[in-house]
């Protein structure tokens, strides 16, 4: 069952969901009339890295452990300019990050959540897809999500930091999952390290 903007902001307060920092504000004023929260996904902005993957002798063989230090060592990182963005050419494949962390605690009364990250229809309409084919949050997941953003429109995009770049939409999760944690939890980089 999909969450409406009600129950995401329960399970805020109820520490099933914790979102870092928490977007706001929670209802739109007329000081702020630009509310992150639409009627069953809340808005999630763009942080202040990109990774961009070398070309090079090798190819991705997913076979082999360590997928995160391997992209880590062939991928350009770099701080996206505050003011001037960063120009995502098109066709260009780069690995973004939230600025935000999102926690979806394993709780024992059976009302663990699990989310899916999605595009915003503006972006989409003009060719960004900002989770390629990875949307899954699994209950139990901890850290920064990583965007996998291809554009395929015809013309470049600024990308900026702290843009709403994307959308999360939570579930409840039926029973008490065990613990299976990706080699991705704890990640804080778009490559998908974690700090030692």
């Amino acid at each position: 069952m999909v969450l409406s903007n009600v129950e995401i902001h329960k399970a805020l307060d109820e520490g099933r969901l914790i979102i870092s920092p928490e977007p706001n504000p929670r209802h739109p004023t007329s000081a702020n009339p630009d509310c992150p929260y639409n009627t069953t996904s809340v808005d999630l902005r763009l942080g202040k890295t990109l990774s961009i993957p070398k070309g090079g002798p090798f190819s991705y063989d997913l076979r082999k452990p360590g997928i995160a230090p391997f992209l880590s060592q062939n991928c350009d990182h770099i701080p996206i300019d505050p003011a001037g963005g960063y120009t995502l050419k098109t066709h260009q494949f780069v690995l973004g990050e939230t600025l935000e962390r999102l926690t979806l605690p394993i709780v024992s009364d059976g009302q663990s959540l699990a989310a899916r990250i999605e595009g915003k229809s503006s972006f989409a309409r003009c060719g960004l897809l900002v989770h390629f084919t990875a949307p899954t949050v699994h209950a139990g997941f901890d850290g920064k999500l990583t965007l996998e953003m291809i554009l395929l429109g015809s013309s470049d995009m600024v990308l900026v930091p702290e843009m709403k770049i994307c959308q999360l939409i939570l579930e409840e999760v039926k029973g008490t999952p065990f613990p299976a944690p990706s080699q991705f939890q704890g990640q804080t980089t778009p490559a998908g390290l974690t700090p030692k």
